[in-house]
């Protein structure tokens, strides 16, 4: 087997389970590995670390499957991990009311680079990384096979590995069906009782942003006899709950248009009134200044912007685009008005996003309290070993001036 040596003292994070060895950490390479083939991870004195997929073109050259350099990486592994993460779900599988999770969470699941969602009957994967990509066959055979995953049969297997990180492991954009039948163009899925229609093909990320499913859940405890913003609306799900919590008007705020088509679907779905629903498409901080100069407020408002930090040398321009919109959002708010606001950027730590936030209070003048912190749902988990995965974070705030 081709081995991965480590410089000197480079060995510690992989000897603290973390799985990913970055570029500086690499002394020398033995024999050719192929791009996602399985290589023995060794440290600089000879101690056999663990195996992991080789990506030569990446920064990060090594991902590990195992710490246990004697476990073989191969077809019965990824069954054992596959089921293990299943299993995981099991209170998820068995609610009559929800029938859209995530099933494999990537490192957090032992399966670098792996993403398979749920929706519905089908099955929705992104293979972010050589090693991923390397497996995809198998992988995928593996979820046919696991009837579980879906509580009967899969009906379709489909892949959105259209996303720029794929170029980083030197992996082209793929999508389009796997295995089964293609999904509809619109299909609808249950969420504890609201219901919301997913275009796999054409949607964000897999379809979905199912890591705020508990996150909107929360709207009917805020959201009774009050004016809502649901800014970078998507397809309006913040927006549906709101309602469905006796939300007295709610403006669903998008650029995308055709984003906003869909949420008058998902309002008219769950049979709300569409007439406290008002649809706006344009730019979300052009859109919040006209606001603001205007005069006009809100009592609750939400802000689910997409990631604004791919990398460090974006930090500083996210943690502005950050600030600017919650300064203007607490400015929007009535006196013990209520700010949902998230990041889902990485490199954005909490306690980063938090003083953030504190500064736009600070900067609009508000007297602000959190009063419950936010993240990704159980079906996201966080593997204590890699805590890059605690992407998702928000903050419920009230203003009490």
């Amino acid at each position: 087997m081709n081995t991965v040596v480590l410089k000197a003292g480079r060995e510690k994070s992989v000897l603290r389970r973390h799985p990913w060895v970055f570029s500086g950490a690499i002394g020398q390479v033995t024999g050719q590995p192929e791009s996602g083939e399985t290589v023995l991870v060794i440290s600089a004195g000879g101690q056999a670390l663990g195996l992991g997929a080789y990506s030569p073109q990446s920064q990060i050259p090594v991902r590990l499957w195992t710490f246990d350099p004697t476990q073989a990486v191969d077809r019965a592994f990824f069954r054992a991990r596959l089921q293990r993460s299943i299993e995981a779900r099991a209170p998820l599988l068995a609610r009559p009311d929800l029938n859209a999770y995530r099933l494999v969470n990537a490192e957090s699941d032992g399966l670098p680079g792996l993403i398979v969602d749920r929706y519905a009957g089908f099955l929705v994967c992104q293979f972010l990384t050589a090693g991923a990509e390397r497996w995809k066959a198998e992988i995928t055979a593996l979820l046919e096979a696991l009837p579980a995953v879906t509580g009967g049969a899969a009906e379709g297997i489909y892949e959105r590995s259209d996303v720029d990180v794929r170029i980083k492991e030197g992996l082209p954009p793929a999508a389009g069906v796997l295995a089964g039948q293609a999904p509809p163009e619109n299909l609808v899925i249950d969420e504890h009782g609201c219901q919301f229609i997913v275009q796999i093909a054409r949607g964000h990320k897999t379809g979905f942003y199912l890591d705020q499913r508990e996150n909107r859940a929360l709207m009917p405890d805020y959201a009774a006899g009050r004016d809502v913003l649901n800014a970078f609306a998507y397809t309006g799900a913040f927006g549906v709950w709101a309602l469905r919590g006796g939300a007295r008007h709610v403006v669903n705020l998008e650029s995308s248009e055709s984003a906003l088509e869909l949420a008058c679907e998902n309002v008219r779905l769950n049979r709300l009134d569409e007439s406290r629903v008002e649809n706006v498409a344009g730019d979300v901080f052009r859109v919040l200044r006209q606001y603001r100069d205007s005069r006009r407020e809100f009592d609750l408002i939400v802000l689910d912007p997409p990631k604004f930090a791919e990398s460090r040398s974006q930090l500083d321009g996210a943690t502005r685009g950050y600030k600017d919109i919650n300064l203007l959002a607490f400015k929007l708010l009535r006196p013990g008005g209520v700010l949902f606001t998230f990041s889902c950027s990485g490199l954005v730590s909490p306690e980063l996003f938090q003083q953030v936030v504190a500064g736009a209070a600070l900067d609009s003048g508000r007297e602000v309290q959190i009063v419950r912190r936010m993240s990704q749902g159980p079906d996201h988990p966080v593997a204590l070993n890699f805590p890059e995965g605690a992407y998702l974070k928000g903050l419920v705030c009230r203003v009490v001036d």
